[in-house]
């Protein structure tokens, strides 16, 4: 019988090998990089289809949002393989930056790990939420000028992560309250969203303080967290009426699967089937690690929307 004392030590090695495999690729240069914005992360890279991946014709537009707890150190350079390998697998790929959590100041404070002596915050309100919204409505316009392969009516919404959160996000923002910035009158047109690990219950999430408690600090704290949630969090946000999938691995100590589970409870309780892919021994890396079997499982889900 194995040691029960020592079987977190394992799954965290585990753990921390998926993470290192995973971030041990190079970034890959995308084929073309354009603004939707002044700022200087208001930007989306473009990888056009490097192989034959469907019946033909104009192929479809895979948005990536990468995860990254919604905080600054993690940007979109690594997932660049990840859409390096969806390329390869023959989609037109638009990966997406954003505006994230900034580091604090002695004395700040957001109600989340490490941050009352200075530390780096999750997102930035408003700021994470209104670029995601204007990078998803500038795109069709994008994809036609820098990826005349690709048909962006086909679009499929994938991110991992806190990138995860966000997709969901975007595919409900039909649902926001009326007096949201970010309200469109009318479903996003979009063939479907693959979230993979995503934090996709944020009460969930604050009670089990995934992130180091960064979903608490993605709504300003305490004091925000529920008069801002209504605005920003999937589980809230159903039926979106569109087909969406959650791939998940059962051994993720990051987010958890009870995070996943919530909000596909959430979307039945709604009315809403929501497909859940639950992988056995796969963490949290894996979803996007080219080198590991978990990430081809990820891009036959996204084929089965996309094409």
């Amino acid at each position: 019988m194995p040691d029960a004392a020592a079987e977190p030590d394992t799954a965290a090695g585990r753990a921390a090998a998926e993470e290192t495999s995973a971030l041990s690729h190079p970034a890959v240069d995308p084929d073309a990089t354009a603004r939707y914005g002044d700022h200087p992360d208001q930007v989306i890279d473009f990888y056009a289809p490097r192989g034959a991946g469907g019946p033909g014709g104009p192929v479809p537009v895979v948005v990536v949002l990468h995860g990254g707890s919604w905080r600054a150190p993690y940007d979109r350079r690594h997932v660049s393989p990840f859409a390096d390998f969806l390329a390869h697998r023959g989609f037109a790929v638009a990966s997406v930056e954003y505006r994230r959590g900034a580091q604090e100041g002695p004395g700040g404070g957001s109600g989340g790990a490490g941050s009352a002596g200075g530390g780096l915050v999750a997102g930035r309100w408003p700021d994470t939420f209104a670029d995601v919204a204007a990078a998803l409505d500038a795109l069709p316009a994008l994809v036609r000028r820098h990826l005349p392969g690709a048909d962006p009516r086909r679009t499929v919404l994938t991110g991992h992560s806190a990138g995860g959160h966000l997709a969901l996000w975007a595919a409900a923002r039909h649902l926001l309250p009326a007096d949201a910035a970010w309200r469109l009158d009318r479903p996003a047109p979009l063939r479907g969203v693959v979230a993979l690990a995503p934090i996709a219950d944020l009460e969930v999430a604050r009670e089990l303080r995934v992130c180091g408690g960064a979903a608490l600090e993605l709504l300003g704290g305490e004091e925000h967290f529920e008069e801002r949630r209504p605005y920003v969090d999937p589980a809230l946000l159903l039926p979106t009426g569109i087909a969406t999938t959650l791939v998940q691995g059962r051994a993720d100590v990051d987010v958890p699967q009870a995070v996943a589970e919530a909000y596909a409870d959430a979307a039945a309780k709604a009315g809403e089937v929501v497909g859940l892919t639950l992988l056995e021994d796969v963490g949290h890396f894996p979803l996007i690690d080219p080198a590991a079997d978990a990430c081809a499982v990820v891009a036959e889900e996204i084929a089965q929307l996309a094409w």
